[in-house]
């Protein structure tokens, strides 16, 4: 009977081996491991390609922005030029109902008397033609028997009220324009002689007193509109409000001043490239204040100089045929302060050249072209005398006597000369820009010859030397000076003042400011900058 349970050994043994062929299996989790870790690095692959693809997306996304962008600011311009031609033809627009207003008390004083002459009835009908006002008059006899008559009371309002402009009905659209015209022009040269200021003696308190500082209120940067580099800022003279700048894009950008802000604002552009795609070197008003003088280079027989009517509505640029200068850049133009309208033209061919209005055409003379050595960067006349001072890279301060037609001072100084300011209230006054670090600014007085009155200057942490594009500018009452620098800041002397130093700069831009000019009947002041922003700021 011991046989059953020596069977049942082997049963357990069979059961132990195949438990642990069981206990080995668990090498399956191995496998899945390796699949999740594949899983992994594949899911990683997407991922990663899908961050390419949404980085596509968005540098796609941001090329249409900035191609919306730049659609969007020609729109604004194109609006902004759209607004300024509505604004033109409403200013042309409501002159004309202006002159009626003050005509119709005429006819009603007129009309009474039409009754009247019933009594005379063969003699009157010769007298109305000659009086212009009774022609109106044989028209009220037939209206009482001919039913014609009716057409000819319709114009009655239209002659009485238009009688001071035209004569001629039918010659009214070639004849009137051109007496407003004249009008206006002669208008314009008398308001010159008006607005200019009395001579004031400011020698006695120059170099006297402690600086007196100006409290400027901040100041709003405008994008100006250029692609390239700014180079030149003026006002116009006959409304300060007007402001132009050039740059060498060679485009020439007319803008105003708001005065809530202060702000300025775009009023349009004008492309004054020369025949040889040259970009204006400086600009000029018309004392007038409706033309834009430019003036270019004399190499390769390019045009010198140019004009442009800013205020009308087509904006011509004409090129004058005249091309006295020899070679270089032309590098400076001036109107006078003469009641003659006439500019001069500096140029690196030494020349300076005098431009006069000879019966609505321009003509050049040469004022001299070897008193300088080299190239002549400024001229500027005295409003006192027809004598015009020229400054130069040869160091030199030359003054011209035109109405005897000889030179009346030289001065030589210790640096080249930029550019010459005479002073808009004491007329022996006149300043000069030098390139000497520290003594950038020199002040002269015509009776003292050869004498520095004062000198001013600064120290630029930027660059010591000193650009031929960074100018000067007076204040209306003759006090102050304010210059830009290579740094961005514009500096500002007042003459009273002992030191050589700033009495202030302020800060303006962010990189090298160029210009800064003062508004002659607001308390502003305009600058440009190598950041091609325009500046407004408020003291």
């Amino acid at each position: 009977m011991a046989a059953p349970p020596a069977l049942k050994r082997p049963k357990l043994e069979k059961d132990d081996s195949h438990s642990t062929v069981d206990d080995a299996a668990p090498a399956p989790p191995v496998s899945s491991a390796s699949a999740d870790d594949d899983e992994e690095a594949i899911a990683e692959e997407a991922a990663l390609a899908l961050v390419a693809h949404r980085q596509r997306d968005v540098e796609r996304c941001k090329l249409k922005l900035l191609h919306y962008q730049s659609l969007l600011d020609t729109a604004e311009t194109k609006l902004a030029e759209a607004q300024s031609r509505l604004d033109r033809c409403r200013d042309r627009s409501n002159p004309p109902p202006r002159q009626p207003e003050p005509n119709p008390p005429p006819p009603v004083k007129r009309e009474p008397k039409s009754p009247p002459p019933p009594i005379q009835r063969d003699r009157k009908p010769s007298p109305p033609p000659q009086k212009k006002a009774p022609a109106p008059q044989p028209a009220a006899r037939p209206s009482l028997v001919i039913p014609g008559p009716s057409n000819r009371p319709a114009p009655r309002p239209e002659p009485m009220p238009g009688l001071k402009k035209t004569a001629a009905p039918s010659s009214s659209s070639s004849s009137a324009p051109s007496p407003p015209e004249r009008s206006r022009k002669e208008d314009k040269r008398p308001k010159r002689k008006i607005e200019e200021k009395e001579h004031q003696n400011l020698i006695p308190s120059v170099k006297k007193s402690t600086a007196t500082v100006l409290k400027f209120q901040g100041g709003t940067l405008v994008c100006s509109q250029h692609k390239r580099k700014l180079r030149c800022l003026e006002l116009c003279p006959a409304n300060d409000q007007l402001v132009v700048t050039s740059a060498l894009d060679g485009l020439v950008t007319l803008w105003q001043v708001e005065p809530r802000g202060p702000s300025i604002s775009f009023r349009g552009k004008t492309d004054c490239f020369s025949p040889k795609h040259r970009w204006p070197e400086d600009i000029a008003w018309h004392p007038d204040g409706d033309t834009i003088f430019a003036v270019y280079t004399a190499d390769n027989g390019d045009s010198q100089v140019s004009m442009t009517n800013l205020i009308s509505g087509q904006r011509k640029v004409t090129f004058l045929p005249e091309k006295p200068h020899t070679k270089g850049i032309i590098n400076n133009i001036s109107f006078m302060p003469w009641s003659d309208v006439c500019f001069v033209t500096a140029g690196s061919d030494h020349a300076v050249i005098l431009w006069e209005d000879k019966d609505g055409s321009w003509k050049h003379k040469r004022v001299h072209k070897d008193f300088h050595s080299s190239a002549v960067m400024g001229v500027a006349g005295l409003q006192q005398k027809k004598t015009i001072i020229s400054v130069g890279c040869d160091k030199r301060i030359l003054g011209f006597d035109l109405s005897a037609g000889r030179t009346e001072f030289k001065n030589l100084i210790d640096s080249k000369c930029m550019s010459v300011l005479a002073n808009p209230c004491d007329f022996n006054l006149y300043m000069v820009q030098t390139g000497a670090p520290g003594r950038q600014l020199r002040l002269f007085d015509i009776r003292l010859r050869q004498t520095e009155v004062h000198a001013f200057g600064w120290k630029q942490e930027s660059s010591e030397s000193q650009s031929a594009l960074i100018n000067q500018s007076w204040s209306p009452d003759g006090w102050y000076v304010s210059s830009g620098s290579a740094d961005p800041v514009i500096h500002i002397f007042d003459i009273r003042y002992h030191g050589q130093n700033p009495c202030q700069s302020v800060q303006a831009h962010q990189k090298r400011v160029f210009k800064a000019v003062w508004h002659q009947t607001s308390p502003y002041m305009t600058s440009i900058s190598s950041d091609l922003n325009i500046g407004i700021h408020k003291y």
